[in-house]
């Protein structure tokens, strides 16, 4: 309550929200009912990838979405700063819809970084990534002569699962009750219960939807949801948090898998510069997260301004340098040391493990799987951080913090994130739950791509020397020997001559493609996160580094025992640290684009997904025929050059 006096929110509207409350969940009858060929989950940048390719292919595709934009990290999200590597970038090797939708954004800006930011040669206002991909899908509806149902405002609830099928999915759409504020006037965590609560309440009016197939019966159902919700939903195997140190995963920084520390997540917001100091009042809670902000550099802590360019989305000045701050600049926010929010135990996590939503009950009544009050922490750290940024004097890593009093943060309806809070409507999400493929040949216990797929890491480094068993390490430099491979497993070659991998594996059943560092955001050791002297757990970055090119595998996406899910975005089959590369913006589309292909691929064909891959490593002519599909249309599988006997990829950047 206090939070939203501080930031001006009327008073009628805190004692409607005081009224408030969730009611306990009741079957209620269905309001509408719809037929599609394929059924997304989660209107993110894989969501909208996986519509754009389905109805270009000319597939009638339903795509649900939380907020009201689509494009999550672009939009919804607030990180409207393209990650990009240089050598990808520069050779625009990118899906066919990303590519048009970059642009798109540099077109409508006359060629320019709108943001002219330094972190991205692309950054722009969160709104007009969602104006943007909502005219591609339009575009592609009418070319493909598919046809796209979307409902915004809407999650999903329950599944009917016969079998090995889904047969249709249970949602519910909200939409302000009578006299109550409009959407988008509280932060999540205030409202996320009532997401998943069928009954009608103060704050919104309900509406019963049923996705199920057309009268074929065949239908696809893809998880594209920020979180893996609907692997949750149908309790297919797959992990969460960090994975036990391996041969695979040789710099995690857990002995046991252990669930409760996947990356930090960042509620971004917009602050804008201003010609004169401005006045603000922190908020009560403020002293409570004081303590944990840092510029994490003493280059950052002596010159702010450099933190302010780094994500700027608006510039009045485009050909302004990185120190050039302009009055009616706009940047947005998403700091390490500032708004991330990383919970990293059993008391705090946000999201929760199986074992924690079995005890909840939400196996059984969906709430969206998180901890309510990781949510609420995380609102918090992101106010918390532009009032220390305007007006704290005190950094917790740095000897020095200076004030910078010419800052406004942005709120309303009408604001960069278009809230009435300031935060974006949805946090940056950097982890899910990650499913683990089925078993496959190499992988007896199910598929995942692991972190010496694609790491540059010296793995004779003394820290695995001296942390792994000599069988581990042993067979550490089995998998990333290469040409080698079987002059190690003889004995001809030392293990620790065995440096690291002249480049990512090559999977035969690629469908996509990625290059960018892994790259985390660690989990703190302590609860609260923000406790003061709190530290990232020990070891988390050991495997933080650069990578080569990499693939996305086919058998990522594919589930075990349901045979109609693709799973995509970032829930994808791959540990803890793999995942901390597959994150970011042009990847999520690539999987996207996958799923989308393959889903419209499987009912052309009458092929299932898993049916493509489950006799590899064997030739197969119709995986082929996908991947052929996938390359015409400009949505690569492999990065030029890619062969087994490649292993010059030192100039990739």
């Amino acid at each position: 309550m206090k939070l939203f006096l501080r930031l001006g929110i009327g008073a009628s509207v805190i004692a409607l929200f005081s009224m408030f409350r969730v009611e306990a969940a009741t079957s209620r009858s269905i309001d509408q009912e719809v037929n599609c060929e394929v059924a997304i989950v989660g209107g993110g940048l894989a969501g909208v990838a996986a519509s754009y390719e389905a109805l270009k292919a000319g597939r009638t595709v339903c795509m649900t979405e939380i907020t009201d934009w689509i494009g999550g990290q672009v939009s919804s999200q607030g990180t409207s700063a393209l990650d990009e590597k240089p050598t990808q970038r520069s050779r625009l090797l990118f899906p066919r819809g990303y590519a048009e939708f970059r642009k798109r954004i540099l077109a409508e800006n006359q060629g320019k970084n709108p943001g002219a930011c330094w972190v991205s040669l692309v950054c722009f206002m969160p709104k007009e990534g969602d104006e943007i991909l909502r005219s591609l899908l339009k575009e592609a509806e009418k070319e493909g002569k598919g046809k796209l149902y979307f409902f915004p405002n809407t999650v999903a609830k329950s599944l009917s699962v016969e079998g090995s099928e889904i047969r249709s999915i249970r949602a519910i759409q909200h939409s302000p009750a009578p006299n109550a504020p409009p959407l988008n006037t509280y932060p999540l965590s205030q409202t996320i219960l009532d997401s998943y609560t069928e009954t009608d309440s103060q704050l919104f009016q309900k509406k019963i939807i049923r996705f199920v197939p057309p009268k074929s019966g065949r239908w696809y159902v893809l998880d594209a949801t920020e979180t893996g919700e609907l692997v949750a939903l149908t309790d297919v195997p797959y992990r969460l948090g960090l994975d036990a140190r391996s041969y695979r995963n040789p710099s995690s920084s857990s002995e046991t898998d252990y669930a409760y520390c996947p990356q930090g997540y960042t509620y971004t917001f917009a602050m804008e510069a201003t010609a004169t100091p401005q006045s603000v009042t922190p908020p009560d809670f403020y002293p409570r997260y004081a303590q944990s902000y840092s510029f994490n550099d003493q280059r950052y802590a002596e010159a702010p301004e450099l933190v302010f360019t780094y994500r700027r989305i608006r510039s009045v000045d485009p050909k302004a340098g990185s120190r050039v701050v302009n009055p009616g600049d706009i940047s947005m926010q998403n700091w390490n040391w500032g708004n991330d929010y990383a919970p990293g135990t059993s008391l705090d996590n946000y999201l929760l493990s199986r074992e924690q939503l079995q005890s909840t009950g939400q196996l059984a009544d969906w709430m969206g799987g998180f901890r309510v009050s990781g949510l609420q922490g995380g609102e918090e750290q992101a106010i918390g951080f532009f009032h220390w940024f305007h007006s704290g004097t005190t950094d917790a890593k740095q000897p020095i913090k200076k004030p910078v009093p010419n800052l406004r943060y942005l709120t309303g309806l009408d604001s960069p994130m278009g809230t009435v809070h300031g935060l974006s409507k949805y946090p940056y999400m950097r982890e899910a739950r990650r499913i683990v493929g089925r078993p496959s040949y190499g992988y007896p216990n199910g598929f995942f791509m692991d972190e010496v797929t694609v790491s540059r890491k010296d793995f004779s480094d003394r820290f695995y020397t001296e942390n792994l068993d000599p069988e581990t390490f042993r067979n550490l430099s089995v998998s990333i020997a290469g040409l080698r491979t079987i002059a190690v497993i003889r004995g001809q070659v030392e293990p620790q001559t065995v440096k690291s991998r002249g480049r990512s594996h090559i999977y035969p059943d690629s469908v996509g493609i990625g290059h960018y560092p892994l790259d985390f955001h660690p989990c703190m050791v302590e609860s609260p996160p923000e406790k003061p002297g709190n530290q990232e757990r020990p070891g988390e970055r050991q495997g933080a580094g650069e990578t080569f090119p990499f693939q996305i595998p086919l058998r990522a996406m594919i589930p075990q025992k349901i045979d109609n899910l693709i799973v995509t975005g970032k829930s994808i089959a791959m540990s803890h640290i793999a995942a901390s590369a597959y994150r970011v913006h042009s990847i999520e589309w690539s999987a996207g684009a996958a799923a989308g292909t393959t889903a419209a691929f499987s009912l052309e064909t009458g092929i299932a997904p898993y049916q493509l891959v489950e006799n590899l490593p064997n030739p197969s002519p119709n995986l082929e025929k996908l991947q052929k599909r996938l390359n015409e249309n400009n949505n690569p599988t492999a990065f030029p050059g890619t062969t087994i006997l490649n292993t010059n990829w030192q100039n990739w950047k």
